[in-house]
């Protein structure tokens, strides 16, 4: 059987051995709740600081200001609200973009339930949030702001230091202490996450875009910023979220991270020659296809292209038949038979977001599986367009 060419690291990524090794005692030999005195516990709470420091490290940031949660969407969540709800004799005015992840739109769409006021800023045709929008839309009573680092369909790369820095503005010259939160997930591996040169107040993480586990997170909180624990019971994380600590998966989280920041500057070379490749090979091949996202402030893995009159179901099928996983958006989503909003977001015709592919690489990745790609891709396209109406009637 050939082997898969696996090209969808935006949806998840395989456990790294080292990561797996780091775990595997945390679920046998040294199995205690961190949260009991003797010494099989207190060899789990010990693990536990460590990967606390370990992502601390990462971050830049204190230790006390890293919480473990089940992962992006929790850490989402439990950010947006818990500055919402602490915040909200302050105002009730959020801001976010149009293009963000569904953790965090949804997230708005349910404080709109309980009184608050959400502005969804507009994005430039490479789904790029403008300055200038963002300072519009800032009121007297605006308490959060929550742009994502790196979009997770289209790799576009959005300027939080600069969004950062007005936002210290304004607080300075009102006296107000509005928040930033960025949903760094995509970046993981890819970008720099010190939080001081981001500016941002809380960052959301997930350890399984960066070959660690799934279901484990990682929410940072800058001391002194408002917030509300949105899970309550135990003292756990110093009472900010409540549960017995998953320490294996704990410390695969900081394993994984700690590894993707020290191998980020040869993982981005390995990705971006590939995506490169990628790119140009398909524009040069297929006719009438659309490169989505910035053409430079992207993500060094993602490679986003619509294909027009053909559907992005149909191929990535085709493509799933010829030893290639891809996908044609989130992986949250991927089960909609609805246009990507991220693509609609930054005006692309609704029947051309329909033709989307998304092809994110990663370390198993080489220049033969990308050949492979573009060997199979052209005729999968050409097939499935003589197979439509709509492209048979552009013909004529």
């Amino acid at each position: 059987m050939p082997r898969l060419i696996y090209m969808d690291h935006a949806a998840t990524t395989p456990v790294h051995p080292q990561v797996m090794e780091a775990m595997l005692p945390y679920f046998s030999e040294k199995y205690g709740n961190p949260s009991s005195v003797y010494g099989l516990a207190q060899e789990a709470r010990k693990a536990v600081d460590e990967a606390r420091e370990a992502v601390a490290e990462v971050l830049g940031c204190r230790p006390n200001e890293v919480i473990f949660t089940s992962g992006g969407t929790e850490s989402d969540n439990t950010a947006i609200k818990g500055v919402a709800f602490a915040a909200k004799q302050s105002g009730n005015h959020i801001i976010t973009s149009s293009v963000e992840h569904h953790a965090v739109i949804h997230t708005c769409h349910y404080l709109e339930k309980f009184g608050f006021e959400v502005t969804y800023l507009p994005v430039d045709q490479y789904g790029m949030v403008q300055l200038e929008d963002v300072e519009k839309a800032i009121t007297p009573s605006t308490i959060l702001v929550t742009i994502m680092l790196a979009n997770n369909e289209i790799g576009t790369v959005q300027p939080i230091p600069e969004i950062a820095r007005l936002i210290k503005d304004v607080n300075q010259k009102t006296r107000r202490g509005i928040a930033l939160h960025t949903d760094a997930v995509q970046g993981a591996g890819l970008l720099d996450l010190n939080v001081n040169p981001l500016g941002v107040d809380l960052m959301s993480l997930s350890a399984h875009k960066c070959y660690g586990p799934k279901g484990m997170g990682v929410l940072y909180l800058r001391r002194g910023t408002p917030f509300a624990p949105q899970q309550t019971g135990g003292g756990q994380e110093r009472h900010r979220r409540a549960g017995t600590e998953n320490v294996a998966g704990i410390v695969g989280a900081g394993a994984s991270l700690q590894r993707a920041a020290e191998n980020r500057e040869s993982y981005t070379a390995h990705c971006q020659a590939l995506r490169d490749r990628l790119i140009e090979g398909i524009i040069s091949t297929i006719p009438k296809t659309h490169v989505n996202g910035h053409p430079t402030h992207r993500l060094a893995n993602n490679v986003n292209v619509a294909f027009e009159y053909v559907e992005g179901e149909s191929i990535l099928l085709h493509l799933d038949f010829a030893g290639v996983a891809a996908s044609s958006g989130s992986a949250c989503t991927s089960a909609s038979l609805e246009p990507s909003h991220v693509l609609l977001a930054t005006g692309l015709p609704v029947e051309i977001a329909h033709g989307s592919l998304r092809l994110t690489l990663g370390a198993s990745n080489t220049a033969q599986d990308v050949d492979h790609v573009l060997s199979v891709l052209p005729g999968i396209v050409e097939k499935l367009r003589a197979m439509s109406p709509l492209a048979q009637a552009a013909k004529t």
